[in-house]
């Protein structure tokens, strides 16, 4: 599995952005996936994620009610729609993938070391 993550970019404060990230060399199977955020001198940390069936979501507390996390699994891909963006939430955002079985459709993976494929990341900057 390879997955692409775009829509970074600069923005300022106030802003929005969409990032997207699509994957490419499934075979068959479902995933949940993952956002994350590292920023300069910091540990990477869980965004958001989103179970296979696209039925259930997670969020960290510092961005709840600000950014929305989707996916369109006729396109392969999943979005992280960013509002009201802040300069802390400036960092390079990765995404992540984790196979999930039928019984695992709503399950939301928010351990960042349980995912088994991840992107190279776009990078998010919000100016003040």
């Amino acid at each position: 599995v390879q997955l692409q993550a775009s829509g970074g970019g600069l923005v300022q404060a106030g802003g929005s952005l969409r990032l997207s990230c699509a994957a490419s060399g499934r075979t068959f199977g479902t995933y949940a996936t993952g956002w994350f955020r590292q920023a300069p001198g910091k540990e990477r940390e869980f965004v958001a994620a989103i179970s296979s069936s696209g039925g259930r979501t997670s969020y960290a507390d510092s961005v709840k009610g600000r950014f929305t996390i989707s996916r369109d699994n006729d396109k392969n891909t999943v979005y992280l729609q960013m509002n009201s963006l802040k300069p802390e939430d400036t960092a390079v955002y990765s995404c992540a993938e984790d196979y999930a079985a039928y019984s695992q459709r709503l399950r939301v993976v928010v351990n960042d070391k349980e995912y088994d494929f991840w992107g190279q990341g776009t990078l998010v900057t919000v100016s003040s």
